[in-house]
């Protein structure tokens, strides 16, 4: 391995991989050597990702990618192999908070309704991309995985895998699910060296949570609750990402990494 270069001769699929965690984690592993595949719903905003990357000097491909469809999961992951070969990482980082997409400032203390308010679409909706998604992906990686000698699975939970809060059951719940998912995901295949951890971010700056943060009152709440007195960045989860990813993590499975300011420990 080069100097600097933690993921020299590594293949990955980032989800989610347009914006937010999921842009930086793609811009991070193609700094380290990796070739990545980027994959999202927003087609213009996943090239330009790439673009950024190749631009830096790095390999990465566009591929859309509804995580909730499991064709596209096996096109997906099959194209990867056929254009370099293996499969050695895949991060799951595809989430909503079941917000309503069209609320630029968020007018409540959470993202999503009270349980009572939530409706059986919501409910399903944040449970098939942030839950099934993550099933889906680990599932259909994991044969890819097996031919290449093992890999390492890095899926997106949150501290509200954790703990809960007064409202957004389903996002909570979804985000538990991840957890505990992982870890059994990761109890199956460690024979077959396939390593699978979540991350569970706090309060970071991403587009999901701007509409949270453009409220002051949303935004103190949160801050107050940080003990490192700022809130994360999209670079301080995808630096997770690279640990998990590399070999320095080879006896690292079913874990849990909080990257949280300390919020959890208050």
């Amino acid at each position: 391995m080069e100097p600097g270069m933690r993921l020299i001769d590594k293949v990955a699929i980032v989800t989610g991989g347009a914006s937010g965690i999921g842009a930086e984690t793609a811009r991070v592993f193609g700094a380290h050597g990796a070739a990545i595949v980027v994959c999202d719903v927003n087609d213009a905003a996943g090239e330009a990702v790439v673009g950024g990357i190749e631009k830096n000097g790095g390999t990465a491909i566009y591929r859309p990618l509804d995580v909730t469809d499991e064709k596209q999961w096996d096109a997906l992951v099959t194209d990867t192999e056929e254009r370099f070969g293996k499969l050695d990482i895949l991060t799951n980082i595809a989430g909503i908070s079941g917000r309503d997409p069209k609320q630029n400032i968020q007018t409540s203390l959470t993202a999503g309704g009270l349980l009572e308010d939530q409706t059986l679409a919501q409910w399903n909706q944040i449970m098939e991309v942030n839950a099934t998604g993550t099933f889906l992906g680990t599932r259909t990686a994991i044969p890819s995985m097996r031919r290449a000698g093992g890999g390492s699975i890095i899926n997106i939970s949150s501290i509200c895998g954790i703990i809960g809060s007064f409202a957004n059951a389903a996002y909570h719940a979804s985000k538990g699910a991840v957890r505990i998912f992982s870890k059994s995901a990761a109890v199956q295949y460690a024979p077959d060296q396939i390593r699978v951890n979540s991350i569970h971010p706090g309060f970071v700056d991403t587009p999901m949570t701007a509409p949270g943060h453009a409220n002051p009152e949303v935004a103190q709440k949160r801050m107050d609750a940080t003990p490192l007195g700022r809130f994360g960045t999209p670079s301080d989860i995808a630096m997770g990402c690279l640990y998990l990813a590399s070999d320095e993590s080879s006896w690292v499975t079913g874990s849990e990494l909080v990257i949280d300011g300390g919020m959890t420990a208050n």
